[in-house]
C-alpha cells in the first residue's frame, strides 16, 4: 500500500508551499482562483446551513471558512477579499438574511478582517509553513484559528446585539455555535485543503487506485460506527464517540498528516450528514462538534508527528547514503593517490629485473653468436632472464590486483601471501623514506575467507601510515606480525613501528570518519579499514600509542571447515 506521505521539509522562514503548490498559484490567474474559492464557499454555506436562531445561522459547521482560510494561509491575506464577498453573497443568496445592508457588510468585514489579520501574523510574524510539515505549524493553525474564531464570534455577536437582532441573553446561545462552527471548519477543512493543494500534483492514478480499497474500508468502518453511535436516534449517543478515535489514529499512523486529514474529513462529513438526517437541534449538534474538535486535534497531532518522523528518517537515510558515497569516493581517491606516490619507486623496482633480464639475454645472445658457443651458459642466462621478467610481471600483477574495483571477490585467503603482497606494494615507498620493513609469520597460519584485495588494503594502509610517521628518520622500522588464535580460531595481525607515537587525545577517535592528524589527510583511511575488518567479522584497535612502540592490531576469524 503506497504512503500518501508528506510534503518537503519546512523552511525556517516565511511560508512554504512546495514547488508544485507554488506553481499552481503562480500559473493560474488570481481572479480565476478567487472565483473558484468564492463558488466553493457559497456552495459549502448552502450545504451546511441547517439551523438558525432568530434569523441568525447558528449551525456549528463552517466548511466554507476553512477552505478560504486555507487559501489565505497558502497565498496571502489579499484573498481575504474572497471571504468578504463570500459572506455577503451567502447572506443574501443562501441564507436570505433579513439583516440590513450595513450589518451584512459589517459582519463580512469583521470575518474577513479578523482572519486576514490572523493570516498576516501567522505568515510574517510566526513563520507559519502552509505545508504543515511540523508539529509547531499544526499547533499554530489550531491555536491561531481558535483565537481568530473567538474574536470574530464575539464581535459578530456584539454587532447583532447592537443591531437589536439578539438580546444579551442570546449571546451564549448564538455565539457558541458560531465559534464551534468556525473552529471545526478550520480544524478539519483547512489542513485538508492545504494538503490537497500541495499533494494533488504528485498523486498518480496508480497510487489513487492502490489506495481505493483502504479508503473504502475506512468509509465502511466509519459508517458502521456512525450507525452504532447515532442509529438509535438517541441524543446520548455522544457517550460512544470515543470509538471514532480508533480509525482516525490508525489512518494517521498509516499515512501521517495526509491520512489524518482524510480520515477526519470523512468522519466529519458522515457525522454531519447523520446528525442532519435525524434532525438534532443546535445544542446536540454543538455537543457532537465539540467532541469532533477533540478528535481532530488528536488526529492532526498524531499525523504530523508521524510525518515528522518519516521526514527525519528519510533525511537520515539520505545523509547516510551520501556519506557512504563519499567514503567510497575517498577510498578510491586514496588508492590512486597511493599508486601515484609509489609510481617512481615502483618504476625503479620494475626497472631492476628488466635491466638484469636484458643483460642476461644479451649475454646469451653473445654466447650463441660465437663459433662453438657455450649453449649451457646461454641456457643459464636465458633462464635467469625469464625469472627476472616473471618477477617484473609479478610486481605489475600485484599492482593491477590492488587497483581492481567492483564487486568484492570472496575466496580463501592465505594470510602470509596476502601480507607479503601488501609489503611488496609498500616496500618502494618505505625504501624511499629509509624505513625497514619486516614480516614475522608462521606457515601454519589458518586460512581466512574473505576478499583478499580488501584485506590487503587494510594491511597496506596500516603499513603506509607507519611509514609516514617515520619519514625523516634514519632508523625507522615497521614490523608486521601474524599470529594464530585458537579461541576462537582465527588470525591476529599487528603492525608496529618505532615512530613518535599517537597523542592520547586522538587515540579514542582514530577510527571515526574525518578524523586525521595529517595536514593533507582525508581522515577516512582508518575508518575504511575498520569497515572492511568488521565486514569480515573481525575487529581492529590501537594496541599501543606509546612513542617508539606504536602498534595497531586486527583479528579475523578463520575459515570454518566442515
Amino acid at each position: 500500500m503506497p504512503d500518501i506521505g508528506d510534503i518537503g521539509a519546512a523552511r525556517p522562514h516565511a511560508v512554504t508551499y512546495g514547488v508544485a503548490g507554488a506553481a499552481i498559484i503562480d500559473s493560474a490567474p488570481r481572479l480565476l482562483i478567487g472565483t473558484a474559492f468564492l463558488a466553493a464557499y457559497v456552495l459549502l454555506e448552502w450545504v451546511s446551513f441547517i439551523h438558525e436562531y432568530k434569523g441568525v445561522p447558528v449551525t456549528p459547521w463552517n466548511p466554507g471558512l476553512g477552505a478560504v482560510f486555507a487559501l489565505m494561509l497558502f497565498a496571502g491575506a489579499r484573498y481575504g477579499a474572497v471571504l468578504f464577498v463570500g459572506v455577503v453573497v451567502a447572506e443574501i443568496a443562501v441564507l436570505r438574511s433579513s439583516l440590513s445592508w450595513p450589518v451584512i457588510i459589517g459582519i463580512a468585514a469583521i470575518i474577513a478582517g479578523g482572519y486576514a489579520a490572523m493570516t498576516v501574523v501567522a505568515r510574517r510574524g510566526l513563520a507559519f509553513d502552509a505545508g504543515l510539515n511540523r508539529l509547531r505549524d499544526v499547533l499554530l493553525l489550531l491555536v491561531g484559528g481558535g483565537v481568530g474564531a473567538t474574536v470574530v464570534a464575539v464581535i459578530v455577536s456584539l454587532l447583532l446585539v447592537a443591531d437589536a437582532q439578539l438580546d444579551l441573553g442570546d449571546l451564549l446561545i448564538a455565539a457558541l455555535p458560531l465559534l464551534v462552527g468556525d473552529l471545526i471548519g478550520i480544524a478539519v477543512v483547512t489542513p485538508l485543503t492545504l494538503r490537497l493543494v500541495l499533494r494533488t500534483p504528485h498523486l498518480s492514478v496508480r497510487a489513487l487506485r492502490a489506495l481505493a480499497p483502504e479508503v473504502a474500508l475506512y468509509v465502511a468502518l466509519v459508517t458502521l460506527l456512525l450507525w452504532f453511535v447515532l442509529g438509535t436516534e438517541s441524543s446520548s449517543g455522544f457517550r460512544f464517540f470515543y470509538l471514532f478515535f480508533l480509525p482516525v489514529v490508525v489512518a494517521a499512523i498509516r499515512h501521517g498528516l495526509d491520512g489524518a486529514c482524510l480520515g477526519l474529513a470523512l468522519t466529519q462529513l458522515g457525522l454531519v450528514g447523520l446528525l442532519h438526517h435525524h434532525g438534532y437541534d443546535t445544542a446536540v449538534f454543538t455537543e457532537f462538534q465539540v467532541l469532533m474538535l477533540v478528535l481532530t486535534a488528536t488526529g492532526l497531532t498524531v499525523g504530523v508527528v508521524v510525518t515528522e518522523r518519516a521526514q527525519a528518517a528519510r533525511a537520515m537515510r539520505a545523509v547516510e547514503a551520501r556519506l557512504r558515497a563519499k567514503e567510497a569516493e575517498a577510498a578510491e581517491a586514496a588508492r590512486f593517490m597511493l599508486v601515484s606516490g609509489m609510481a617512481s619507486a615502483l618504476a625503479h623496482e620494475i626497472n631492476q629485473p628488466m635491466t638484469a633480464a636484458r643483460a642476461h639475454a644479451r649475454a646469451a645472445q653473445e654466447s650463441l653468436r660465437k663459433p662453438g658457443g657455450d649453449q649451457a651458459r646461454a641456457d643459464g642466462n636465458l633462464t635467469t632472464a625469464i625469472a627476472q621478467i616473471d618477477h617484473a610481471a609479478d610486481v605489475i600483477r600485484r599492482m593491477r590486483d590492488f587497483l581492481r574495483r567492483g564487486k568484492p571477490h570472496v575466496s580463501t585467503v592465505d594470510v602470509r601471501t596476502m601480507i607479503e603482497d601488501a609489503l611488496t606494494l609498500a616496500r618502494a615507498e618505505a625504501t624511499a623514506n629509509s624505513v625497514r620493513l619486516s614480516l614475522e609469520a608462521r606457515d601454519e597460519l589458518p586460512l581466512l575467507y574473505g576478499d583478499r584485495i580488501q584485506l590487503q588494503q587494510v594491511v597496506l594502509n596500516l603499513v603506509r601510515n607507519a611509514v609516514d610517521a617515520l619519514a625523516g628518520r634514519s632508523d625507522g622500522a615497521v614490523c608486521v606480525v601474524a599470529r594464530r588464535l585458537d579461541a576462537p580460531a582465527g588470525v591476529e595481525i599487528s603492525v608496529a613501528d618505532n615512530g613518535p607515537g599517537i597523542d592520547a587525545a586522538l587515540a579514542g577517535r582514530l577510527f571515526e570518519p574525518l578524523m586525521t592528524s595529517k595536514r593533507d589527510g582525508l581522515g577516512l583511511g582508518l575508518s575504511i579499514c575498520a569497515s572492511i575488518v568488521e565486514l569480515h567479522g573481525g575487529r581492529i584497535w590501537l594496541h599501543s600509542g606509546a612513542a617508539g612502540a606504536t602498534e595497531f592490531r586486527l583479528s579475523l576469524p578463520a575459515r570454518r571447515t566442515g
